[in-house]
């Protein structure tokens, strides 16, 4: 017997026999109403920049978020009608090649997204890496992120986001607003673990 055998057998004895399981309670508040300009607010309030239209205007709100964009970087799946306003150079990732962290880490790259769900009541965007979403590093590397909601994609709350999520056991990103830290004195840095700009093009049926 090793030392990690001899080592586990000591805490199981000490513990006893095994504990009875005890059931918990999961009945999460569901059901909520989606509220867009809740969902506005609470982006506003986090420092994010946002842009509400209709969709026959939601080429131009991306060629828009994207004027001082020198490369744009997107998934393989984004819509190419989004871009049809947009008349800078885009990568797609993957074609031909993934596009590398220091490809996304150029001056001047902006992502730009769709989402998987968006949540009203924390102001959250939630990506799946569905095919207009694109792998973790192309929302996480470039210091500019554009993301797409149309507001039939936003949920009440956070049970009722993640019963919409085709597979909820998928590795998922929450985006509350741009990247940022305070230090013990409160002084708020920007663009430390992700992107300094967020930027979200809501879009719905009738315009805002």
């Amino acid at each position: 017997m090793g030392a990690r055998e001899v080592i586990l057998d000591r805490i199981r004895a000490a513990l006893g026999p095994s504990p009875i399981r005890v059931e918990v309670p999961r009945e999460y508040r569901t059901g909520g109403v989606p509220d867009v300009d809740l969902f506005v607010d609470r982006l506003v309030d986090y420092r994010a920049a946002v842009r509400r239209c209709g969709p026959n205007d939601l080429a131009a709100a991306v060629a828009e978020a994207l004027a001082d964009t020198r490369v744009l970087a997107v998934p393989p799946g984004l819509p190419g009608e989004w871009l049809t306003a947009y008349h800078g150079e885009v990568v797609r990732d993957g074609d031909p090649r993934p596009l590398s962290v220091a490809d996304l880490d150029a001056p001047g790259v902006t992502a730009l997204t769709g989402c998987a769900v968006a949540i009203a009541e924390t102001g959250t965007l939630v990506l799946d890496a569905g095919p207009d979403q694109g792998r973790r590093v192309l929302t996480l590397v470039p210091d500019h992120h554009v993301c797409v909601v149309h507001a039939g994609q936003i949920a009440a709350g956070v049970p009722d986001a993640l019963a919409r999520l085709a597979d909820p056991t998928r590795p998922l990103t929450f985006v509350s607003g741009p990247s940022a830290t305070s230090d013990i004195e409160l002084d708020r840095v920007e663009g430390v673990h992700g992107p300094r700009r967020l930027e979200v093009i809501v879009v719905e049926p009738s315009g805002p």
